[in-house]
């Protein structure tokens, strides 16, 4: 029923194998934002403190060519490019982010020909980029590359591995002595377990970390005559004589029945598969998924059943069972996020969004929310599904001003997206692939994880955020303080220590606020150059600069000012869907 779809971008086998060619193969459009066919290629998504960088450039380096190495406002090294492949140390800090870029020099002015970004973390969940996976049928290991090779373009450092397992009560398909070769999963899709091991071995080969996918309390049919009890399940009367159940058509294997996710004997049912599947399959965690709010649910015993507190009982245990093991658990709606946070057992935060909170406006309160949950120690990934309305038709197209404009919102706010898989995500039921990718989105795509990467440290490393006053007398445009107001230029700040960080969000010409942009048609936003600003200050300023993934390949661009007191006076060069404004103090 799907049809593999090989993502966006361009496969390198370089990214994979550590191979040191540097041959290109189209799958399915370019895959690069910068000119022609150059590019600048890693050999993984994530670096551990002191180690190598190994870089290689998919098109013809030239002469006259030069590479530079930035973190934040800091240029850290710049040399000659003489050579189509070569590597580099960063500094041996942890939790880095740098961004590399080869440009030219022509008479006496620089061109940026390329950039990439460089994530150097020992934990991937301090700064994680969620991609999944979602089909494992009969796959070359080509194939399979191709798959993980364009997510790894985009540093994606973790996966989830979607409907991957046989049945939500007993994962593993087979037995732990014999491992089945093929299984079907819940949609009776055929799922191979050499599919499976060759994307295990492919991720971590680039340093991706894998989990897999699993309801905390779900239940097939046969679940009675594999070991579940009766007086497990969540029932919706205290007489226990309706099972609580998620309906599934009849082309699914099984409807789903609920079962208590704080029940001891079921978490010991459970985790002793999962322990099966780990010694099978070399996931690295658990990716734990739920059902959100639902209407009352009892136990066997008539009791009332609080699910949230059941989430956070559940993980605990998990946790404790699987200490070495990450834990990433779904609030649906928000549905449970306060106890998740409070098990202390979960990577980071994951929210699958919903038309509750369909503005843009309510993106901000979901990571303001997430923070005080988790006492600013978490960072937080949206599973949002932009253009879903269009997704229950076969061959549409996603609305890349839609796309864009949702993905510099969350990245402005230091969250990141779950988006990115063989193909763009548009509906909860992963598979769905009705809709494609313009060239002009493949591109962008690159450019905005490269961006989330470079700078890192002031995306989603502290700082607070904050509304210092600024105004523009340029007439085509009105400054506005966040949250978003349709026809103007949205400013939202964030302060560290010694730096103002302003993201300003071009809402000027937006047909509508909302990140879902459900029917597709939100517009384009028009490009502003030359923008002249007045920024509110706290100090002496020593250093202006601004950087935007749209069209300008992530680069630093250091800006002349003048101070008035508290006040200073900048043009500011361009702004389409999200620029990056940095006032840096003494």
């Amino acid at each position: 029923m799907h049809k593999l779809i090989l993502l966006f971008f361009v496969f390198f086998p370089f990214c994979l194998c550590g191979n040191t060619g540097c041959d290109k193969q189209s799958v399915d459009g370019t895959g690069s934002r910068s000119e022609g066919d150059f590019d600048i290629l890693t050999d993984r998504v994530r670096y551990e403190p002191g180690q190598s960088v190994r870089f290689c450039c998919s098109g013809t380096s030239g002469d006259g060519l030069y590479v530079r190495y930035r973190h934040l406002s800091t240029l850290i090294e710049e040399h000659p490019l003489i050579a189509s492949e070569w590597s580099w140390t960063p500094p041996t800090e942890d939790f880095k982010g740098y961004l590399v870029e080869v440009f030219a020099r022509e008479g006496g002015q620089e061109r940026i020909v390329a950039s990439t970004g460089v994530d150097v973390s020992s934990d991937w969940t301090r700064f994680p980029r969620y991609g999944f996976l979602s089909s494992y049928g009969a796959m070359s290991l080509r194939e399979v590359r191709k798959v993980i090779g364009n997510l790894a373009r985009c540093h994606i450092n973790g996966l989830q591995f979607y409907d991957w397992l046989s049945a939500h009560h007993r994962p593993l398909a087979g037995t732990l002595e014999r491992p089945a070769a093929e299984w079907p999963d819940l949609m009776n899709r055929p799922t191979y377990r050499l599919t499976t091991d060759n994307y295990l071995d492919e991720a971590r080969a680039c340093g991706m970390k894998t989990l897999f996918y699993d309801l905390c309390y779900g239940a097939l049919e046969q679940a009675e005559e594999e070991g579940v009890d009766e007086t497990w399940y969540l029932f919706t009367d205290p007489d226990h004589r309706n099972r609580d159940k998620h309906s599934l058509p009849s082309s699914f294997r099984s409807s789903i029945y609920l079962v208590n996710p704080a029940r001891t004997e079921w978490i010991d049912y459970l985790s002793g598969n999962i322990e099966d599947l780990y010694a099978v399959y070399r996931f690295d965690g658990f990716h734990i998924d739920q059902l959100g709010a639902r209407s009352a649910v009892y136990d066997y015993d008539g009791v009332g059943v609080d699910l949230p507190s059941g989430f956070q009982t559940f993980l605990e245990r998990m946790h404790a069972k699987f200490p070495d093991r990450y834990h990433v658990f779904n609030a649906v709606g928000g549905y449970g996020q306060e106890q998740i946070a409070a098990s202390g057992s979960v990577s980071f935060l994951y929210n699958e969004v919903w038309q509750e909170q369909s503005e843009y406006a309510h993106l901000k309160e979901i990571i303001d929310r997430n923070n005080a949950f988790s006492e600013g120690r978490l960072n937080t990934v949206l599973a949002a599904y932009v253009n879903y309305d269009l997704s229950s038709t076969p061959g549409g197209m996603f609305n890349t001003p839609g796309v864009l404009m949702t993905d510099a919102v969350i990245f402005a706010l230091g969250g990141a997206h779950l988006e990115l898989g063989e193909h763009m995500l548009c509906n909860e039921y992963f598979p769905n692939d009705n809709l494609s990718m313009e060239p002009a989105l493949q591109q962008e795509l690159v450019s905005y994880y490269d961006f989330a990467v470079a700078y890192e440290n002031l995306l989603r490393d502290g700082g607070a955020f904050n509304d210092p006053r600024v105004t523009s007398s340029d007439n085509r445009v009105a400054m506005q303080a966040w949250p978003p107001v349709k026809g103007s230029v949205s400013v939202l700040g964030r302060k560290f220590e010694k730096r103002q960080v302003l993201h300003l969000l071009n809402f000027a010409n937006a047909y509508h606020l909302s990140w879902r942009d459900l029917a597709g048609d939100q517009t384009e936003p028009q490009l502003l150059t030359d923008l002249a600003l007045d920024v509110e200050v706290e100090g002496t300023v020593c250093k202006v600069w601004c950087a935007s993934p749209d069209g300008c390949a992530g680069m630093y661009r250091e800006l002349a000012y003048t101070q008035e007191g508290n006040t200073i006076h900048l043009t500011l060069p361009w702004l389409k869907y999200w620029s990056m404004l940095v006032v840096e103090y003494d």
